[in-house]
């Protein structure tokens, strides 16, 4: 019989939690993980609920910020004002409801099965077209955050993200242990970050850049611009969730 704790270390281990928590879903009686309906399919989610989620799905092809449905340009005034360091941003969902309670379950208490849930949401998205690059760079979690979690939550996504798109991973390092981002508008958080990351060099053409909910994009951009200077020219970023503007 398999202890939780040393269930817990294999689903947080990349390639082989994921294939574990397939296993389980298909030798087991499977409930939605949000509303606990009987599943039919391999999904750890039902159709309704499928339906109900938060998809991003009018958003700005280069940083995904929402945006009105009846908006007619594909890039946010933002982005036309002033484009970010990274090319193209691919984040599927919307920070709101559901997906703030499974990110908070997940940062906070540290539960394998939320973030096992956001890889499995993630890839779903993305289904064939997988974002490019030919590394996958996380984002460095703050010192003291990661001391008081136990664990660094970008890098623990990273390991799983990183076996089921087949991509070999790089580190970025943090120079300094910026504060939390909370509760800071979009030009507090620039200054927060700013060249709070470094990587070594030289880095291949095209990268991609990992987080878990992109708010004002204040940190991928500090992270980008720290790849550039370290040689990357093609620069896609993921996260599972854009927080909406009026949130920010």
């Amino acid at each position: 019989m398999i202890r939780r704790h040393t269930l817990c270390r294999m689903l947080a281990s990349g390639g082989l939690g994921w294939r574990l928590e397939r296993w389980l879903r298909r030798a087991l009686p499977g409930y939605c993980a949000f509303c606990y309906a009987r599943l039919a399919g391999d999904l750890p989610w039902c159709a309704d609920c499928d339906d109900d989620l938060p998809w991003n799905v009018a958003a700005c092809e280069r940083c995904a910020e929402p945006l009105p449905s009846a908006y007619d340009n594909h890039r946010c005034g933002r982005c036309l004002q002033r484009p970010p360091a990274f090319d193209a941003a691919w984040v599927p969902l919307r920070y709101e409801g559901e997906l703030i309670r499974l990110v908070q379950r997940f940062k906070f208490s540290a539960d394998p099965r939320a973030g096992t849930l956001m890889v499995e949401l993630l890839v779903h998205a993305m289904g064939a077209n997988a974002p490019c690059g030919e590394r996958l760079i996380g984002v460095p979690g703050s010192w003291t955050r990661t001391r008081e979690r136990g664990f660094d939550p970008v890098a623990w996504l990273g390991g799983s993200l990183a076996a089921r798109w087949q991509l070999p991973r790089l580190a970025a390092q943090r120079q300094r242990d910026s504060s939390s981002q909370r509760g800071l508008d979009r030009a507090a958080r620039r200054r927060n970050v700013k060249d709070a990351f470094v990587i070594e060099g030289p880095l291949p053409e095209s990268v991609l850049l990992l987080d878990d909910v992109m708010t004002t994009g204040a940190t991928l951009e500090a992270l980008a611009l720290a790849c550039r200077r370290a040689g990357a020219r093609r620069i896609g970023v993921v996260a599972l969730a854009r927080t909406p503007p009026g949130r920010i």
